[in-house]
């Protein structure tokens, strides 16, 4: 029998995805499991999205351009242009999901064995991506005591190799909730000036700012323009997770060239997910404002709730729609399993994400899980209760 590959075996299972089993079973038994673990709103879409795709008049569902309908692009570019991002369509490129863009972007920029800087916690999936691409990430550590604040340049120079070509970040922060503010920003600006490096910008959240908190893209910038590539998508910003569209936005035409090579391998986005999205840009203002503070509703029930539980550590994210929580526990994924498998408090259980797959080392955040608030607020309301009743009943709970 041959073997499966190094990279098959090595590659990580998703935190956020691998407990689908043990939630089954429990539905299967009757218990009513409230999905924390994964960022999928239930927001609606907007209607003229889904219009869109009701309406649809077509006899050929065809291919489009590798690089995404250009009246797509023509529409995303003036979109940027509106929250200070300066670009042409010629400079976007639309990917199945801001994962592919990653993917892409990690694929044209870096040679096997490169070396990517990314502040952790980090979404689960760039570890995989960075597997992927042959890519070996360099954790930097943030922590929860201070909010998972930035740490000075001199904690970025000490990972600086010959070896190292970038740097990752997702802001608004997925799993923290961080926004990373202008002297971060600068900070970052100045790392990568000098060692000439690609900055990565993870940016699915930007419309999720709170309590006056404020976006500022990579993009905007002095100075690197040629070094910023901006990974966005439509999942989070219209809740449309499903119609897996995504783009990979340069000002660097030679890596523009590359990316769209690796495009035209996989020949096109999906051309339903465009048509959707394209008509979503269309979407009224008030859209952003009734969800903006739905989410921070929503927001205050959890947070708030979780810090009144005894040995619960929880910091007020300022955006996207997660907290990262340390909770008096052994170990985040036996306590997330069992919450699944052995535990229900009038007849509802809670499924989260263990953090360890949010570090480069899963020790780190053995202690951690990442919950989304993306459902209703009497059932953000009703997990905080299970989870309080859960650490008195959960044999490991640390005293």
């Amino acid at each position: 029998m041959p073997s499966i590959s190094k990279k098959g075996q090595q590659l990580p299972p998703s935190p956020i995805r691998k407990l689908v089993p043990f939630a089954e079973a429990a539905k299967l038994r009757g218990t009513k499991v409230i999905h924390l673990n994964i960022g999928q709103p239930d927001i609606a879409s907007p209607k003229v999205a889904l219009d869109a795709i009701r309406n649809l008049d077509r006899t050929v569902i065809e291919y489009s351009h590798s690089a995404g309908y250009e009246s797509y692009r023509k529409g995303l570019a003036t979109y940027y242009q509106g929250v200070g991002v300066d670009v042409t369509h010629e400079q976007i490129l639309i990917t199945n999901g801001g994962s592919e863009a990653l993917l892409f972007g990690m694929m044209a920029c870096f040679e096997p064995g490169d070396e990517l800087i990314i502040p952790e916690p980090f979404y689960a999936n760039y570890n995989s991506f960075a597997m992927a691409a042959g890519v070996t990430v360099v954790p930097l550590r943030t922590v929860i005591e201070d909010g998972f604040t930035l740490p000075p340049i001199s904690a970025f120079e000490a990972l600086i190799t010959p070896r190292t070509k970038g740097i990752l970040i997702c802001n608004p922060g997925n799993p923290t909730g961080r926004i990373y503010g202008e002297d971060e920003l600068d900070r970052l600006r100045d790392i990568v000036k000098k060692h000439d490096l690609f900055l990565f910008a993870d940016e699915v959240y930007r419309e999720f700012c709170y309590d006056g908190a404020t976006h500022i893209s990579a993009m905007a910038l002095d100075g690197i323009d040629q070094q910023v590539v901006l990974i966005d998508s439509v999942s989070k910003r219209y809740s449309m997770c499903g119609a897996r569209v995504g783009a990979l936005v340069t000002k660097n035409s030679e890596l523009y060239d590359a990316v769209l090579k690796f495009a035209q391998a996989r020949l096109s986005p999906p051309t339903f997910g465009q048509i959707a999205s394209e008509a979503a840009l269309k979407t009224p203002a008030s859209y952003f404002t009734d969800v903006i503070t739905e989410y921070k509703e929503r927001r205050d029930i959890l947070v708030k709730g979780l810090n009144t539980i005894p040995g619960v550590v929880c910091p007020e994210p300022n955006g996207a729609f997660y907290c990262l929580v340390e909770l008096p526990i052994d170990d985040s994924d036996r306590f997330c399993q069992w919450l699944l498998e052995e535990f229900d408090w009038n007849g509802h259980t809670v499924m989260m994400a263990p953090a360890t797959g949010f570090y480069a080392k899963p020790e780190t955040g053995i202690r951690q899980v990442r919950l989304a608030y993306v459902l209703k607020k009497d059932l953000l309301a009703t997990a905080v209760e299970c989870l309080r009743q859960a650490l008195i009943a959960y044999p490991g709970t640390v005293k």
